[in-house]
């Protein structure tokens, strides 16, 4: 990394904030957390042209092990909106919370070396909010910073789905020219995720009829028979390009009882569009099935919440332009492909290209091992900032 680069950004200051943000407890649900995240985070970007704005989060609910639907509670989202006018517009995205939530043992920082910090959300992604802050506010000491407009969006639930903002994030994805999301690497050397399959979560609810085990089981209807006979069908519909986890059954109780209440709680890894719709369309003639050949009910909640992401050839000119701008520094920038899943995919399936692992290197992410190398803060926000520069200049125009 070239050094007249690197003294373009305050690497003390960076790391002061992470730790600062590291510091407030922001598990998804964590609401209290996540506003005080949210008001340290406004404070910060203020300093960017544009205004910030609060967003309230999207209605979402859940299924009880009971069966019943409740709403979830999430926080606010972080937008700022900078030159709304320009003919070039870009995108920047992060998130605000972690998978941590307050109960949660591990909310200390460590430094296990000079250069690695292991800490709740170093990584995951409030070293990513730090090099959007910082790459941002590079740019705009650049000549061509008045070029080009960008939002950027720190959303408050992307450990769990993005379900309160994914239109806002579809909403604010809409006419732009590239996006940029700050999940950490993909491996500790900087290696970027390149396609990703998709996700999608289902909590089925399956209701029959409840008898004496012993005197009249012939009249009962069992849930979780039904529900056992399910499990074995969806596994049965894994293909190459589709997973499915059967993760949680919920219902039974005594052993002189028929079960008449179960909740069946399963996650589909589709790698393509195809599959996902294909999976979506079969699960409603299997439910029906199941109702018939168990006189059960069968209730379906959820489904897809991150479609698959390919990378078309809009989005692969992204991808070298990133390289192209790491040769630059002295960085070298490769890809791999993954079936995790983001926000990105979110932002693709609007049609815009993206590159959705723009933050730190780091690596342990969701677990009590997380960790941040510290200089890669200074480095891949001089990463963004050339690449956002770059797209200032005309770049995939």
């Amino acid at each position: 990394m070239k050094s007249e680069t690197l003294d373009r950004f305050d690497a003390t200051a960076m790391l002061d904030q992470v730790q600062s943000w590291c510091a407030i407890n922001t598990g998804t649900g964590h609401l209290e957390g996540l506003e005080k995240q949210a008001v340290a985070l406004a404070d910060a970007f203020s300093a960017l042209p544009g205004e910030v704005e609060m967003v309230d989060p999207a209605p979402v609910t859940g299924i009880a092990a009971d069966g019943s639907e409740f709403e979830k509670a999430n926080g606010q989202h972080l937008v700022l909106r900078v030159r709304p006018t320009a003919n070039r517009r870009i995108l920047l995205t992060g998130h605000m919370d972690t998978v941590f939530p307050k109960d949660h043992p591990f909310q200390q920082q460590t430094w296990l070396e000079d250069d690695v910090l292991n800490g709740p959300g170093v990584a995951d992604m409030k070293g990513g909010i730090a090099v959007i802050l910082h790459s941002l506010l590079a740019f705009e000491e650049t000549a061509s910073a008045g070029s080009l407009g960008y939002d950027v969006l720190i959303n408050s639930d992307e450990e769990t789905g993005s379900l309160a903002s994914s239109d806002l994030i579809a909403e604010m994805a809409q006419g732009k020219l590239a996006a940029l999301t700050y999940e950490p690497a993909a491996l500790p050397d900087g290696t970027l995720a390149h396609a990703r399959g998709g996700t999608g979560n289902y909590s089925i609810t399956l209701k029959g009829k409840s008898a004496h085990a012993g005197r009249n089981p012939h009249e009962g209807r069992n849930a979780l028979v039904a529900a056992a006979d399910l499990i074995l069908r969806l596994k049965a519909m894994e293909r190459e390009d589709i997973t499915v986890n059967p993760a949680k059954l919920e219902g039974g109780g005594p052993n002189n009882v028929v079960p008449d209440h179960v909740v069946l709680r399963f996650n589909i890894r589709p790698k393509s569009t195809e599959a996902m719709e294909g999976f979506d369309n079969s699960l409603n003639a299997l439910l029906r099935s199941i109702e018939s050949d168990h006189e059960i009910t069968a209730h379906r909640h959820g489904g897809v919440t991150r479609p698959p992401k390919p990378v078309d050839d809009r989005a692969q000119k992204l991808f070298d332009l990133v390289r192209e701008c790491g040769a630059e520094l002295g960085q070298q920038i490769n890809w791999k492909s993954t079936g995790g899943v983001c926000d990105g995919n979110n932002i693709a399936a609007c049609g815009v290209p993206v590159v959705d692992t723009m933050g730190v290197r780091g690596g342990s992410i969701h677990s009590a091992d997380e960790f941040l190398i510290v200089s890669s803060l200074a480095e891949r926000a001089a990463l963004s900032a050339r690449v956002i520069e770059r797209l200032s200049q005309g770049a995939l125009t």
